[in-house]
């Protein structure tokens, strides 16, 4: 398979590296809106190209992944270019999927293309074991936490805000909330009770940082239903103490089964990632294999982690993973 990236960031350099661990893809190319001669590549032999050349080579990329912000750069992006190339993503505002989903799916039918949208760990794999449990569970709850990590789509909306130069944010389980949930008392939890949010910011040269810090914790989707807290700092403060960019969190369902509900049971799945960037780019590579195999068999359109069978994920044979997988 030859893959595509477009865009050069965090998450398009995890995707280079992680296409070196899958022998049956090769890193066509990257594709980017800077000068690509600035570019230095990790990928012998690949060469990077400008974003706006991109169609020149439709017919040479066998999947696209699309490596930028869902804040924006998605929502327009991974339409415009499903339309001619199976396309991938990790767009990951939760609210704005289902529209996202129609747009991409819209425009890959009528390219007759495949697409993937918000593969990650979540929305991705935290996904899929919400809705594996509440298979498995149909009388509980759901819930999910995050972190503590580097969110790198809120982290993304806080650098777009006039006056920002740089900024890191942190999701926080409120640890409280968390061991009351994994007690078994099914405690009803509001957004604001489960998480914080903690930015660390460097404002540019004569910047209204009153406004800033306003724009941050009103900020809809993101910032405003969580308890937020800002800080201004350095680049050189963030350079030093926040340069990783670890992540993680917990899916847990709680339910019971019985004649009466007698019989308690806990579901957790947990993630604890050094670099969110390049697990989440694991993720992407991985499912880029099935939406090449999906469009090998002509099934065109969009497509969630919901829809895509595990099989197609694996560089396995059905035989060899039947042997030593199941």
């Amino acid at each position: 398979m030859r893959i595509g990236i477009y865009g050069y960031g965090n998450l398009g350099k995890g995707v280079e590296l992680a296409i070196r661990q899958n022998p049956d893809m090769e890193l066509f190319g990257v594709f980017t809106r800077r000068d690509p001669a600035t570019l230095k590549l990790a990928t012998d032999g690949a060469k990077a190209y400008a974003a706006q050349d991109i169609e020149q080579y439709k017919d040479a990329i066998d999947v696209l992944i699309i490596c930028g912000g869902s804040a924006t750069d998605l929502p327009a992006m991974t339409p415009a270019l499903a339309k001619h190339f199976n396309v991938i993503d990790s767009f990951d505002t939760h609210a704005d999927i289902p529209k996202h989903f129609a747009n991409v799916d819209a425009a890959a039918r009528e390219g007759g293309k495949t697409a993937a949208i918000s593969v990650g760990w979540d929305p991705g794999m935290f996904s899929l074991n919400r809705l594996y449990a509440n298979c498995i569970l149909p009388d509980g709850k759901d819930y999910t936490f995050w972190g503590k990590g580097v969110s790198q789509g809120h982290s993304d909306a806080i650098r777009r805000i006039e006056g920002v130069a740089d900024a890191r944010q942190y999701t926080c389980p409120v640890e409280a909330a968390l061991e009351a949930v994994r007690t078994g008392t099914n405690p009803e939890l509001t957004t604001r009770e489960k998480h914080t949010r903690l930015c660390y910011v460097v404002a540019k040269e004569g910047a209204d940082l009153a406004r800033i810090e306003r724009e941050i914790v009103t900020m809809p989707k993101y910032f405003a239903d969580y308890d937020t807290t800002v800080h201004f700092i350095s680049q050189e403060e963030l350079d030093r103490d926040h340069k990783g960019i670890p992540h993680g969190g917990f899916v847990i369902r709680t339910g019971s089964t019985g004649r009466n509900g007698e019989h308690k049971h806990r579901i957790e799945y947990s993630l604890q990632l050094d670099s969110n960037p390049e697990f989440t780019s694991s993720v992407l590579v991985a499912y880029a294999r099935a939406v090449y195999r999906l469009n090998r068999r002509g099934e065109i359109g969009c497509k969630t982690v919901f829809d895509i069978a595990p099989a197609d994920l694996s560089a396995m044979s059905g035989e060899d993973m039947r042997a030593h997988l199941l």
